[in-house]
Order: structure tokens, then C-alpha cells, then sequence
């Protein structure tokens, strides 16, 4: 499908990333959100059915809600006001795409975390160190942090992400675009952990994007998915353990039981992993509902 539509008259560029098809539409972009799954930046040869329409869902819907913190890219998921060229894609494209706004794409990924898990967990209890800065206070696996943490990484198209210190990301672009995009990043977070909270999900940690528009900042990609954050079940938490998760760490776990060398090809997924997927995604967009 995406074949035919990227030969559309209307669409200048195409771009393909490991979830998400951009389409240039010349003052615009449209996103369409596939049904990819990605895990250590390797993308697998299956899918989870309607993942995409669930990305784009909760994108749509938190980008409206926390407008009021930072401007963001969204214009509208309305198939109605979209370009007519689309019309004969709608039943593919509906509930999957956005158009949005054109930006200058800054060029790290802005992860604020609440709590130790993950990769963090994994680096501090080696070196006492959460990308690469030490970190005086004794934790124990998803423990709260005193505050929230923004620990940035390198975005690449072509492998890994690197994890790089806060002080790394500010040698290597503007200092005050760096300060005001780590500030609107906790922000986020910590107002997001509150929404979270009361739906008795924890928001463990979360990653954003951001381009710029004439010198102002914009929140762009996605925004508090599962696939871009880490969500635990409230009632589950307990400090030393792993809660139950409504995200892709479910698959990351999976593919990490079985040692696989996270290079690609991707292992084949059991169906129970891919059906239990699905159900966690969709169990966090009932929550939000």
C-alpha cells in the first residue's frame, strides 16, 4: 500500500523509519504509523496487527493534551482535511496517520527517567555511573529517583543510538537549545507521571524529539506510546523487582531470554509473544480512555 501512495503526485520525499513512513508533502509531512515492531534498533521481519493505529492514537491524543507545555508538530489526524489525493488510501491510513508540521530536526533523543530500570539499571550496577556521569546515591532496581533524569542519546538512522551525558549533548550544540529543550523534557515527564499516576499506570521513563521552527522549539514524532516509553502497572510496583509493563519491553525481555546478538536478521517471534503484545498495548489505551 505504501508503494502506491508514495508515487502520488503530491508527495515530494519519502523517507521510511524503523515504525513510522514520512511522507514530504511540501509544507507538511504526513506520518503514517505502520504495524513494525522494532527492538535494539533492528526491525523484525513480523508485525503487530494494528500496533500502528494504537501509536498514532496516543500520539494524536497527548500531543492536543500537553500542548500548553511546548508547541508540537501535530495538525491534524482528520482524514477530512487531508489532501484529497489520499481519499482512495483512507481505509489503510485511517486512525494511522497525522499531518504535521515541517521541521528542523534536532538530533537527539531527550529521555527523562523517574525510576532505575533498563539500560540505567544495567549501567549502574556495573559502574555506579547512569550515561556515564556517577551517581552518588545507593538504588535498588526501579527505585524512584529523588528527581527526574534527562540522559540524552545520539539519534542515528543507521545503528545504534549512543547514550551520551548531558554535558556531551551541550558541547555539541547550542548550550542555551540545550538547556531549554532538557527543561521542557522534565516537564513533560513530570507532568505526564502525574497524569499517568492517576490511571494507576507509572510513567517509569519516556523519550521525546524535538525540531525547531524559525528559531522556536517543537515537540515532534511520537509522544507517550509504548513504544517510546516504559509504563508499569501502580498496583504491581514494588521497589527491587519488575513490574508488569503496558510497553515493548516485553519483546526486548523475549528476544534477551533467548540471547539473541541484537544485530540483524531479528528472531522470529512466538504468536503468544505477539498476541500478548497486542494486548498490553491495547490494555494502555483503554487505561487513557
Amino acid at each position: 500500500m505504501i508503494e502506491r501512495i508514495k508515487e502520488l503526485r503530491i508527495v515530494r520525499n519519502f523517507y521510511q523509519g524503523k515504525v513510522r513512513d514520512i511522507l514530504d508533502l511540501g509544507d507538511t509531512l504526513l506520518i503514517i504509523t505502520s504495524d513494525r515492531i522494532s527492538a535494539f534498533d533492528v526491525v523484525f521481519d513480523q508485525v503487530i496487527p494494528n500496533k500502528g493505529i494504537i501509536l498514532n492514537r496516543l500520539s494524536s491524543y497527548f500531543f492536543k493534551r500537553f500542548s500548553n507545555i511546548v508547541k508540537n508538530h501535530f495538525i491534524t489526524d482528520d482524514l477530512q482535511q487531508m489532501p484529497v489525493e489520499l481519499e482512495p488510501f483512507h481505509e489503510y491510513l485511517n486512525q494511522r496517520c497525522m499531518l504535521v508540521k515541517k521541521t528542523r530536526v534536532i538530533p537527539f533523543e531527550c529521555i527523562c527517567r523517574g525510576y532505575i530500570t533498563g539500560s540505567a539499571w544495567s549501567e549502574y550496577i556495573m559502574t555506579n555511573t547512569i550515561n556515564g556521569e556517577f551517581y552518588h546515591e545507593l538504588l535498588v532496581e526501579s527505585q524512584k529517583f529523588k528527581r527526574t533524569l534527562f540522559t540524552p542519546s545520539t539519534k542515528s538512522h543507521h545503528g545504534h543510538d549512543e547514550n551520551i551525558s548531558y554535558n556531551r549533548m551541550c558541547e555539541m550544540m547550542d548550550l542555551d537549545l540545550a538547556e531549554k529543550i532538557k527543561k521542557i523534557s522534565i516537564d513533560l515527564y513530570n507532568n505526564a507521571h502525574e497524569y499517568f499516576l492517576k490511571k494507576g499506570i507509572i510513567l517509569a521513563d519516556t523519550k521525546f524529539e524535538f525540531g525547531t521552527i524559525a528559531g522556536d522549539i517543537y515537540l515532534i514524532d511520537e509522544i507517550f506510546t509504548p513504544d517510546s516509553s516504559r509504563f508499569w502497572d501502580k498496583n504491581d510496583y514494588k521497589v527491587g523487582e519488575t513490574p508488569i509493563s503496558y510497553d515493548k519491553q516485553f519483546i526486548r525481555n523475549y528476544v534477551q531470554s533467548i540471547n539473541w546478538n541484537k544485530k540483524a536478521p531479528a528472531p522470529l517471534l512466538p504468536e503468544e509473544i505477539i498476541t500478548k503484545t497486542i494486548e498490553k498495548y491495547n490494555k494502555l489505551l483503554e487505561l487513557i480512555n
